[in-house]
């Protein structure tokens, strides 16, 4: 089984993994790590898929939480494993518990994992076009500095996302973005089909987190869009006219 590691590799107490779509059980357009539960894929497979993530973090099962992704701003504070099934809505979870998974699922998205090394408390976060736009970000590090972490210790690592050289939007997306900070114009650049341009997603979430007083942001610069071999991507199947497509699975732990 594959999985990516970033600089918080260097925090002696965090766990982490960015999975790829590679080691799993899956078949078809799901091959084979899937861990994504909105798909037509089998139960039993997401859960066999879910439970080899699981054992490579060193974790059990029934400790890897993974929310209900639904693109807003909502964190959960993770004290207690909760019932598969039983997940609550969110889109970020923090927590300062040893053993618990904080998983995000992703297929063009950032998966944001991150940890603070002085106080021993670690959130990741699914962030998408819309998330990084509104306050996704903002809310995590708020989470986690209500619990005890101050933000200039906090270090975050961005997972595989849809790059900045394959994110193509209309024109028209710039406006929001110009209207928040004119600055943001360096996000965008000239795609080759015209009425269309190039957004930088990981970069424009680097920036906001640095805004909030991060000070250590990694990317590890993988983009699931131009690498099918190891990563699923939602953009790819719909250009692909694929029915429907997997999802990749990001976990960070306290050991």
């Amino acid at each position: 089984m594959k999985f990516l590691t970033s600089d918080l590799e260097d925090i002696s107490w965090v766990q982490h993994g960015f999975f790829t779509r590679l080691g799993g059980v899956s078949s078809g357009v799901y091959t084979s790590l899937n861990c994504g539960l909105k798909t037509a894929d089998k139960l039993t497979n997401i859960l066999a898929n879910r439970s080899r993530v699981s054992e490579v973090m060193g974790i059990l099962p029934e400790h890897l939480m993974i929310a209900k992704q639904v693109h807003g701003a909502q964190v959960v504070h993770v004290e207690k494993p909760w019932k598969f099934g039983n997940a609550p809505e969110g889109d970020a979870m923090v927590t300062a518990e040893k053993g618990i998974g904080l998983g995000i699922i992703t297929a063009d998205c950032v998966p944001v994992l991150l940890a603070s090394k002085k106080d021993r408390i670690i959130g990741a976060a699914h962030v998408g076009w819309k998330g990084a736009f509104g306050d996704t970000l903002e809310s995590t590090v708020e989470a986690m500095k209500k619990i005890g972490a101050a933000p200039e210790t906090i270090h975050v690592a961005l997972g595989p996302c849809i790059g900045a050289h394959s994110y193509e939007v209309r024109d028209d997306f710039k406006i929001q973005f110009l209207e928040q900070d004119r600055s943001n114009e360096r996000f965008f650049k000239e795609a080759p089909r015209q009425g269309h341009l190039l957004f930088n997603l990981p970069g424009y979430v680097a920036e906001k987190l640095y805004a909030l007083g991060v000070t250590s942001v990694h990317d590890i610069c993988q983009d699931t869009l131009m690498n099918e071999t190891s990563f699923f991507s939602h953009r790819r199947a719909f250009l692909k006219s694929e029915k429907d497509f997997g999802s990749q699975l990001s976990v960070i732990v306290i050991k």
